[in-house]
């Protein structure tokens, strides 16, 4: 016989759910803004004589990720600011599981305990 669970309500908690904004996402969205932005300038802006265009890049980069990174940031919090104020209060139910089984008899063609020996 399969065994059949039985659930047994151990504890209520009320509980307030709010949503926010996954910032990890916000951070790397701005980063890759950032990046794109950096590339944009270097390449539509004309050389300059004194840098190198892979300098120019690497600072646009340095600076475009840091902004990008920050802007994202600010709009993740205000967004946060928005969106947390929208709070759910919930009834939240903790449960044990108990499995109960009929006791069976061993299958007499298996081995209760599995031996180390090769065959």
């Amino acid at each position: 016989m399969p065994a059949e669970p039985t659930e047994t309500v151990v504890s209520e908690e009320t509980l307030v759910v709010r949503r926010s904004p996954r910032y990890i996402s916000f951070m790397i969205v701005g980063a890759v803004a950032g990046a794109v932005l950096a590339l944009l300038l270097t390449v539509l802006f004309p050389q300059n004589a004194e840098f190198d265009p892979a300098q120019v890049f690497g600072f646009l980069l340095l600076g475009g990720v840091t902004v990008g990174v920050a802007l994202s940031c600010l709009i993740a919090i205000v967004l946060d600011r928005f969106v947390g104020r929208s709070a759910t209060t919930v009834v939240a139910d903790r449960l044990d599981a108990n499995f109960t089984r009929a006791f069976e008899a061993p299958d007499p063609g298996s081995d209760p305990q599995p031996s180390n020996e090769n065959s």
